[in-house]
Formats: structure tokens, C-alpha cells, sequence
């Protein structure tokens, strides 16, 4: 499963940071966890088990407490005749064995499960009860709140143990952000899963200010300023994982709106195989970006996963005979052998002026996080027309009309017919629940109405859709998974840009010359039973 050269480098790793050489093998994504899991269990002769599909005992994951439970990877998950069930990440880990059989005083009944599973079930079941922001909230709200106090009251026990465990909640919850916000008598707090928000809970409003003050503080900012918007980030060790919250506060008429930003840093880390894209549309995109040089945009709106599109390509392209730079705002994926650039107005470093300077810093791929005006536009351009593989992103609907938009920007149409190699259009969508997705018979009302008809398919016989059930915290679906529509710039696209063709003129001859629509590529997931008709719907116009 794991070539010679990369085991190496593994137990190199795993010498410098003394860990199981499993967690190394699956945080470089070498192995896959529940694989590695299974033979794991069957060399050992113990029973592997998935957490997600299976109900965790309570009163069994109550035995233990937290530190333990995160410190040696393990979750009692039941009881058998008169043993304790273990689920381990790792079944070679003899001291945590050792220290769960000295704490609980029982016999013990090993067996194996995923370390992500692992962790996220010792989050739900063991780190948090379900009344643990209740709880804390209420000993938080006993406490003064004067004007001259904010700063050490954040700085005590309640309010620390709330922000906290509302972070903490949210991982467990495969938040994507975090949202603070002050209501006229309350706060609430909701967290995006999947990309829809979900209320979470309600606090009193005589607590907001001393929650503000304890994330500014997390993320270095100015706990006094509360009439401008401000940015910062907090890096911490989390369940296990090592993760990254991006922070922005927002003055509103009843206070700072704060939403945090999650990032993981594996997510970075993601190969294109994962993101969604078909097997014709990964094809096209493969040959654009293993050209020297050219622009590469990716659209979409905001959250649409563009930047992890980008920096799946950079992992594919980054290597030790290329020097590549990115420019960000900002830099949310830190990937070993890149320069990454964040910008930093205040200063005086924009996206343009930076861009000017990497001109002369002999760069052969150059990353922009966004395309935001002329100037910004003109020197990406430039950069692609000197010689180099330049990949960004921009606001646009679809591929189409991304050739429009910049001719919009200021930027001449001879010299986006001549720069341009690729647009990458995209969409993110829920994946259906693996554990509960039912399978029904779609009617005709349905098909017209997805407009099945215009995908050059047949229609389907069967499809799936949305239930509900704990795993997927009864919302029917786990996951997202990215929707593509690749066009790239053929000759006779050139001229018709260069020409100032029309966006539906474009789009018509992308079409003809074998680019799938994002309609179409999205109804090739439903009727994989990957998602539903009405997740397309939602997100695809």
C-alpha cells in the first residue's frame, strides 16, 4: 500500500515526532485510516468497528474522563458479559491499555476503530455533556460585567470554559464557521455544516461582550476597538487535530458579530481524485494545469471550495525544480516548499504591488487568491503572458462569462484570448448520508423540473434522497462534494474572445467542443445516488 521511499520518510517522522507510525502514514494520506484499521485488526485478531454506524453506549463513554480519553486515543464504547468494550485508535498502545484497566477497575474487551472516529466520538460523548454550553453559560452570566472588567473577566474560568467548549462543539460537529451574534435580548450562535447554518444555542445578552473580549484576545486584537470591523487568527491543538480559526468581527446595531473560520490543515492537503471532479472534466483541467505557462481561473461564489480546488492543484504542480509563490488575503493553508505571500494594505502590500514584485523574485507558478480589480487583473495577466503558470480565482456564475468579466475589469480582450488556458466553474453540494439515504422511483414532474432532459442522459429509474439519522445528526446528509464545469481556451475560443464575443456565444461554443455543463455534472452525481435532485436544485440556478 505504501511505496518504500514514502515509509522512509514516514519513520523519519515518526522518530522526530514519537507517534505511531499509523498516524503518520494517514495524516500524509498514504494509507486510508479504515483500511489501515482493518488489517490492523484482523493481524491482531481483534474486531474492527465503524463508530459512525454503530450507537455508542453512554453510560460506557461516561467511565472515563476526558484527558484520558484524548490523551490515549481510546473510547469505551459498551459492555459485554462482564467486560468493558475499548475502542482503540491504536491496539498497540499497551500504556493506554495499562491506564484504562488501572481507571475503570474492569476486564477490558480491545478492538479497533479509526483514530477520527475515535476522536470524535470522545468530543460528543465524553468532552461535552449535552448540557455543557447551558452550564457554562449560566455560571458565565453570574459573573459582573462592568465596563472596566471586560478584559479579566474574560480572562476567567466561566468565560474561557464557554468560548471553549463552543469551539470545541463545533469541530465535533464538522462546523465550517462559527457564528456569534448579539440579538436585541440575546446571543446566539450557530455553526455552518455542510454549508447551511443550524441554530445551536441562545445565551443571555449580558454575556456578549465578555465573549468578544475573550476570542479577541485568542486572536490578538484590539479588545477597545468596537466601532470597525477587524481580522485575526487563533492556532491551536483541537480534539487531537491541529487547526487554524480565522476571526472577523463585525459592528452591528446591537453589538460585534464575530464569525470564526475552521480550517483544518488536511483539507489543504486534499487530492483533485477528491473534490468531485468527473472523470472528462478532470482531464481537461489536468491538461491545462500541466502546461508552463498560462492563467488558470477557478469561479464561483464565496464558500463554493475555490481555494481548495487551488491548493489541491499546488500540491500536484509544487515540487523542489519549481518555485512557487502564492499571494493571499489571507493565507489560510500553510504547505511546506511554497512562499506564501500575505497581503497586508496598512503597509502598502496590496495584491498588485505584490504581484509586481514577485516578477522580479524568478517565480515559475504563482498562486493569486483573488482577482479583485484592474490593477490585480492586468498583472496576473501580465505574469501569465511572461512565461508563467499563474492560478486564481473570480466571482463569476459560470466559466462562460469569466472571459466578460475581465474584459469588464479594464483588461484589453486580446490579452484574455492570449493569457487564458482555463476556467474552472463550481458548486458545492451535500452528500447524501450513506447511512440512511432511501431509495425512491423519481416522478416525471421532478425530472422536468431538474430539466434531466437537457443532461443528454437517460432518465433514471432510481434515486436517492434525504432521510435522517444520527449520524448525520438527522439532516440526511454528511459531507459536501464539489460540482465542475471545466472550459478550456481552444483557438477558435481565442479569436471569439478576442473579438469581444458574447458570454452565451462562448458558452455555446464550449459546449460544441466538449465542455460538460454544471447542471449536467451535477445531475451524473444524483444519479449516482451521491446527492439529490433537490441539493441541485438548491445550488445550481
Amino acid at each position: 500500500m505504501v511505496s518504500e521511499e514514502n515509509l522512509r520518510k514516514a519513520s523519519e517522522e515518526q522518530r522526530r515526532r514519537n507517534v505511531p507510525l499509523s498516524r503518520i502514514l494517514i495524516e500524509r494520506r498514504l494509507v486510508d485510516e479504515a483500511v489501515l484499521g482493518k488489517m490492523l485488526a484482523t493481524r491482531l485478531g481483534l474486531e474492527y468497528v465503524d463508530l459512525t454506524k454503530i450507537a455508542i453506549d453512554p453510560a460506557a463513554a461516561s467511565l472515563v474522563p476526558r484527558v484520558l480519553a484524548v490523551k490515549h486515543e481510546m473510547i469505551p464504547i459498551g459492555f459485554r458479559d462482564s467486560r468493558v468494550v475499548i475502542a482503540a485508535a491504536d491496539p498497540n498502545n499497551v500504556q493506554g491499555i495499562d491506564d484504562f484497566r488501572a481507571y475503570l477497575r474492569k476486564d477490558l474487551l480491545l478492538v479497533v476503530a479509526a483514530r477520527s472516529a475515535v476522536l470524535g466520538a470522545v468530543e460528543r460523548l465524553v468532552g461535552l455533556p449535552s448540557d455543557s454550553l447551558e452550564a457554562n453559560a449560566k455560571a458565565a452570566s453570574e459573573q459582573s460585567e462592568t465596563e472596566s472588567q471586560l478584559p479579566e473577566i474574560s480572562e476567567e474560568g466561566p468565560i474561557v470554559k464557554l468560548v471553549n467548549a463552543t469551539i470545541a462543539q463545533a469541530v465535533a460537529d464538522r462546523s465550517s464557521d462559527i457564528h456569534i451574534e448579539p440579538a436585541a435580548d440575546s446571543v446566539k450562535i450557530r455553526h455552518r455544516i455542510d454549508g447551511v447554518l443550524h441554530n445551536v444555542s441562545s445565551m443571555p445578552r449580558n454575556l456578549h461582550a465578555a465573549i468578544v473580549s475573550r476570542v479577541k484576545i485568542m486572536a490578538d486584537l484590539n479588545i477597545a476597538e468596537r466601532r470597525l470591523p477587524q481580522d485575526g487568527r487563533i492556532s491551536g491543538l483541537i480534539s487531537g487535530r491541529q487547526l487554524d480559526l480565522r476571526v472577523a468581527t463585525l459592528p452591528t446595531i446591537y453589538g460585534e458579530k464575530v464569525v470564526l473560520r475552521i480550517l483544518e490543515s488536511t483539507t489543504a492537503m486534499m487530492d483533485l481524485e477528491e473534490l468531485g471532479f468527473l472523470p472528462q472534466s478532470l482531464a481537461r483541467y489536468r491538461e491545462a494545469f500541466m502546461k508552463p505557462y498560462g492563467t488558470i481561473l477557478v469561479t464561483g461564489p464565496t464558500g463554493s471550495g475555490k481555494s481548495t480546488t487551488l491548493y489541491a492543484t499546488l500540491n500536484v504542480l509544487n515540487s523542489s525544480s519549481k518555485n512557487v509563490i502564492t499571494v493571499e488575503d489571507p493565507v489560510e493553508y500553510r504547505i511546506a516548499g511554497i512562499n506564501q505571500l500575505q497581503v497586508n494594505p496598512k503597509a502598502g502590500l496590496s495584491f498588485s504591488s505584490a504581484l509586481k514584485s514577485i516578477l522580479r523574485s524568478d517565480p515559475d507558478i504563482v498562486m493569486v487568491g483573488e482577482i479583485r480589480d484592474h490593477e490585480t487583473a492586468g498583472t496576473a495577466i501580465e505574469l501569465a503572458l511572461t512565461g508563467h503558470l499563474v492560478l486564481s480565482s473570480l466571482h463569476t456564475n459560470d466559466a462562460p462569462s469569466t472571459p466578460a468579466r475581465l474584459i469588464e475589469m479594464g483588461v484589453e480582450p486580446y490579452l484574455v484570448s492570449s493569457a487564458l488556458d482555463c476556467v474552472v466553474a463550481q458548486r458545492l453540494a451535500r452528500r447524501l448520508c450513506d447511512n440512511c439515504k432511501v431509495a425512491y422511483k423519481p416522478t416525471e414532474e421532478e425530472l422536468v423540473a431538474a430539466r434531466w432532459d437537457d443532461a443528454d442522459s437517460e432518465s433514471p429509474r432510481e434515486l436517492f434522497k434525504a432521510a435522517g439519522c444520527p449520524v448525520c445528526s438527522n439532516t440526511g446528509y454528511r459531507g459536501r462534494i464539489a460540482i465542475h464545469e471545466v472550459m478550456n481556451i481552444s483557438d477558435e475560443m481565442e479569436r471569439l474572445i478576442a473579438s469581444a464575443g458574447k458570454s452565451h456565444e462562448i458558452r455555446q461554443l464550449a459546449l460544441e467542443e466538449g465542455m460538460l455543463p454544471m447542471r449536467s455534472a451535477g445531475l451524473s452525481l444524483v444519479a449516482a445516488g451521491v446527492t439529490s435532485i433537490d441539493e441541485i436544485l438548491r445550488v445550481i440556478a
